[in-house]
């Protein structure tokens, strides 16, 4: 093989090698922005949300801290049932956009980086929007009594215009 050949090859090897590394860089900024805080969790089961949302357990409370933690995953469209909590509940928006009412009130929007007091034994439901996903980290006291779950929320209570 003559000089020239192999400084073609040479050169072509280096700019696929380099072409590669920058593709593998821009991939892995990106994959960034779209990984989760919290691994998603496990689908949940039970019939106290509507659409498919998924729980991941972060702090399961105890005699000492008898705070749970959980990140909840909501599907476009999936919510709780009206619920309230004895000890009230703390939610942390962490992705998406998601909805929350207290019964009485009018549903507000809530967006990423945004926190969510729900006071103490007052009725709510919380979930995604109809078109994007939401993920929240639920803080949920438990030294007064475990969450007490009520009706569905109604399509036509979900679909109500946000104020």
């Amino acid at each position: 093989m003559n000089l020239k050949k192999i400084t073609i090859l040479c050169a072509t090897g280096i700019m696929a090698i380099s072409c590669g590394q920058q593709i593998k860089q821009e991939k892995t900024e990106q994959d960034k922005t779209n990984d989760p805080i919290f691994a998603k969790g496990v689908k949940i089961t039970n019939d106290n949300f509507t659409g498919t949302a998924y729980l991941n357990n972060l702090v399961t409370a105890d005699s000492v801290n008898q705070n749970a933690v959980g990140s909840v995953t909501f599907e476009p469209g999936a919510r709780t049932k009206w619920h309230s909590h004895p000890a009230g509940q703390i939610i942390l928006a962490l992705d998406g956009v998601g909805y929350y009412q207290e019964e009485g009130k009018d549903k507000v929007i809530v967006r990423k980086g945004e926190v969510v007091k729900c006071p103490i034994d007052v009725p709510h439901w919380h979930g995604a929007s109809a078109d994007s996903a939401f993920v929240q980290v639920a803080i949920t006291g438990r030294e007064k009594g475990e969450t007490v779950w009520y009706k569905p929320v109604t399509d036509e209570e979900y679909n109500r215009e946000p104020k």
